[in-house]
């Protein structure tokens, strides 16, 4: 195995890990801002605010996003799995 080929299974790695937690953290962070600016708007500093609505989104998201981010990381698996086994 070479650098080259170690490098671009690393870097698949690296695309699935970023592609199946965007929905989560991009949600998160919506929620995030909205929250923000309601509070920004009414004034209330309260820094706990922020942390159950978030604690929630990214539940639910995970909730409705489990099954295609299971089937990334198991069909990414399976490619290097069997990528490794044509070395052999």
């Amino acid at each position: 195995m070479t650098i080259e080929t170690f490098l671009d299974v690393f870097m698949e790695g690296i695309y699935v890990i970023l592609y199946t937690i965007a929905p989560t953290m991009l949600l998160s962070l919506a929620v995030g801002l909205l929250i923000g600016i309601f509070q920004a708007v009414t004034q209330i500093n309260d820094q706990t605010i922020s942390f159950v609505p978030k604690v929630l989104v990214v539940f639910l998201s995970l909730v409705i996003f489990g099954g295609w981010i299971y089937q990334k990381l198991i069909d990414y698996m399976a490619d290097v799995i069997t990528y490794y086994m044509s070395l052999i």
